[in-house]
């Protein structure tokens, strides 16, 4: 059996920071990186099936896309106790957004074939919330999001997943496995890696693999397979919050205005 936890790099802004050249992210000089805060949760669910009952066949394998900076994340989870570590990236990649990243992953849970894909909830930087749902869609495999509790036999045809809902209420669902979970912050207690793990973990190999390596198309690579596009980013100057007046015909034809002011069109 096998348990494909998908991870990301994050990215938080240094006390002082400053926005690349070309307006469209931070300068990466002003970046500090770590790994996801819900990915640390997703590894801890699958490592906690791997080390329970009926979990001796398990292969634990986390996956992400990105750059050579990301292996030390990938290393993190070796040093935990996955069992393999793939970097997917390409050139090509630079523009992906979710959706291009989730098509990029689901072509490598094709290729791995895993009996679970877990993968958190949302990501600490840009908090999209996509890439796991996004996957399932692409995969066409049963899904659940914001998993709170699992309760899973290894080698099961079903899952029972305890869902987060709005309110403080909570869902109980029973899915048809393979499946793919977004994993909640607080389903576990993620562990901390050992020394020797650490030791391990730097000489361990960590596989790279490019889009045309799991035959992908020209059209679902970086930004042709991607939904947006990050035009500008800057700091927004304070005290420019509006209230707007008027008919909801007159504050959509408002804010209609204040769109075309912002994009440089009126």
């Amino acid at each position: 059996m096998k348990i494909l936890v998908t991870i990301k790099q994050v990215s938080s802004l240094d006390e002082d920071f400053e926005i690349r050249e070309d307006g469209r992210d931070v300068d990466p000089d002003f970046l500090l990186h770590d790994l996801n805060e819900w990915d640390n949760y997703s590894l801890e669910e699958a490592m906690r099936l791997k080390e329970g009952p009926g979990g001796d066949g398990i292969e634990v394998v986390v996956a992400t896309v990105g750059p050579d900076s990301t292996d030390e994340e990938l290393r993190k989870c070796l040093a935990k106790g996955a069992d393999r570590a793939i970097r997917v990236w390409s050139d090509e990649l630079e523009e992906c957004d979710a959706i291009g990243v989730s098509r990029v992953l689901a072509a490598l849970a094709r290729k791995e074939a895993p009996d679970l894909i877990f993968a958190g909830v949302q990501a600490s930087d840009h908090a999209f919330g996509a890439t796991g749902m996004a996957m399932a869609g692409l995969l066409g495999l049963p899904h659940a999001a914001v998993v709170a509790a699992l309760e899973y036999e290894p080698g099961g045809k079903t899952a029972m997943v305890r869902r987060e809902l709005e309110g403080g209420t909570y869902a109980s669902v029973r899915i048809d496995c393979p499946a793919v979970l977004t994993l909640q912050l607080g389903i576990n207690t993620p562990r901390y890696a050992s020394l020797r793990g650490i030791k391990q973990a730097a000489q361990r190999p960590i596989e790279l693999l490019d889009p045309a390596s799991l035959g992908m198309p020209s059209d679902e690579i970086g930004a042709a397979g991607s939904l947006s596009r990050v035009r500008r980013m800057y700091v927004p100057e304070k005290g420019r919050a509006q209230m707007i007046a008027g008919t909801p015909a007159e504050q959509a034809a408002r804010l209609a205005q204040i769109i075309k002011e912002f994009r440089g069109e009126a």
